[in-house]
């Protein structure tokens, strides 16, 4: 079998492509991205990590060179002879249906589309795309997380959704099926839970290591909603936000006026070294309110 990612340099794109390579049913994984050069940047992300991970005795060198063998690179009107095309770009209809409406003319009939949407509706992204779509959204790391959310849409054949459940279980995940709703199980849960934390610091009801650590105290949570905010993107929590707000014009799914800023002026969490936390150079983290009160 042979699958097709697109989005070769993003997070979850490039954790996807090593779950896909490391599974035995998975002949080759072609990993694509916008130019040659970005899908080749995205596998060299993947021996880098593989690199560190066989340095620190990890991983066994065999292995890495055995799953690196199975990913190809390339760009999108390569992509004709896969079987399962997993879309994992920016959470933009727009820009999803127009990478699905690309390949419909691109890839054999019995090929099928597969998103790693983590809010958009599956029946919207589908409408006017002649192969079947389906929903297949992984979590971050994927790598590491076991669960994949199964999301069929109105149009979807149940053949398909069949395929992708045997799928996702020979790749070594337990799939979940869910209906269309936004946010879908996951995120419709916790994405509202990151909001109402950032609701809490912007009204002062509590610093950011207080809202934290009542959740992990309290909840016994492993990590606080704003750090996990933070570890997810804050600017990906504010999208999701969004849509689920217009999909349902529910006022409990306003975005907070807080994280909206925060995404403006580039604080996104982790990935750029600042959100409600500072995240340091050693490794450490410092609350920004402290930060700023030092």
């Amino acid at each position: 079998m042979k699958v097709g990612i697109i989005g070769a340099t993003g997070t979850m794109g490039n954790s996807i492509a090593q779950v896909f390579a490391s599974a035995e049913c998975i002949d080759e994984v072609f990993l694509c991205g916008t130019t040659e050069e970005r899908s080749k940047k995205g596998k060299e992300k993947i021996q880098k990590a593989f690199s560190k991970r066989v340095a620190r005795g990890k991983m066994n060198p065999d292995d890495a060179e055995k799953i690196l063998a199975k990913i190809s690179t390339g760009i999108l009107n390569q992509c004709g002879d896969c079987d399962l095309i997993l879309e994992s770009a920016l959470e933009d209809i727009d820009i999803k249906k127009n990478v699905f409406q690309e390949l419909d003319s691109i890839c054999k009939a019995d090929c099928i589309f597969a998103t790693n949407t983590s809010s958009i509706s599956i029946t919207k992204i589908s409408n006017g795309i002649d192969h079947p779509v389906i929903g297949m959204h992984f979590f971050n790391p994927a790598t590491a997380m076991k669960l994949v959310e199964i999301i069929a849409g109105y149009n979807t054949p149940q053949e398909v959704i069949d395929k992708i459940d045997a799928l996702a279980k020979a790749i070594g995940k337990q799939p979940v099926h869910v209906g269309e709703a936004a946010g879908f199980v996951v995120n419709n849960l916790l994405i509202p839970m990151i909001n109402s934390a950032a609701f809490l610091k912007m009204e002062g009801v509590s610093d950011v290591k207080g809202i934290d650590d009542a959740m992990k105290l309290g909840a016994n949570h492993p990590m606080g909603p704003l750090e996990l905010g933070d570890l997810i993107g804050l600017d990906i929590c504010l999208t999701i936000m969004r849509v689920m707000f217009d999909e349902t014009k529910d006022a409990k799914y306003r975005p907070c006026p807080l994280l909206t800023k925060m995404v403006r002026a580039g604080s996104l969490g982790r990935k750029t070294g600042k959100g409600f936390y500072i995240y340091n150079e050693d490794g450490s983290k410092t609350p920004v309110d402290c930060a700023e009160a030092c």
